[in-house]
């Protein structure tokens, strides 16, 4: 039996690591993605890490993977329902980071928010 001492950790166990609020955060701005475009959005991840994650979030119900029967093969990612349910945590986190910038700013700090319209989307989309 799986044991936990706190909740967080289970939250921590499904979204935590350096991409998986990422990803989660990009499929609640567009429906679905294919591979190469959460690629495009994700600076800094390779095609092996992100299917690596992508696997990992299906297999813990948050995304689903819709392969088209044709040539080439073009495969789609989306939130699954109970992958919605994440949408106040990456809210949050979301929220937390952007004002975290802003502080840093204030005390001189040489940082920049690059997509702050992804930001402001994202509130919107919720």
């Amino acid at each position: 039996m799986k044991q936990y001492h706190l909740g967080i950790e289970a939250t921590l166990e499904i979204i935590g690591g350096k991409w998986k609020a990422l990803i989660i955060c990009l499929l609640m701005l567009s429906d679905k993605m294919r591979t190469s475009e959460l690629q495009r959005n994700i600076q800094g991840i390779s095609q092996k890490v992100l299917i690596q994650q992508l696997r990992e979030l299906e297999q813990d119900g948050l995304v689903s993977r819709y392969v088209y029967q044709q040539m080439p093969p073009k495969v789609e990612y989306s939130l699954t329902e109970y992958g919605r349910t994440a949408n106040t945590i990456i809210e949050m986190m979301c929220a937390w980071g952007t004002e975290n910038i802003h502080i840093r700013q204030q005390q001189g700090e040489d940082i920049e928010l690059l997509d702050h319209e992804l930001t402001q989307d994202f509130k919107y989309t919720i």
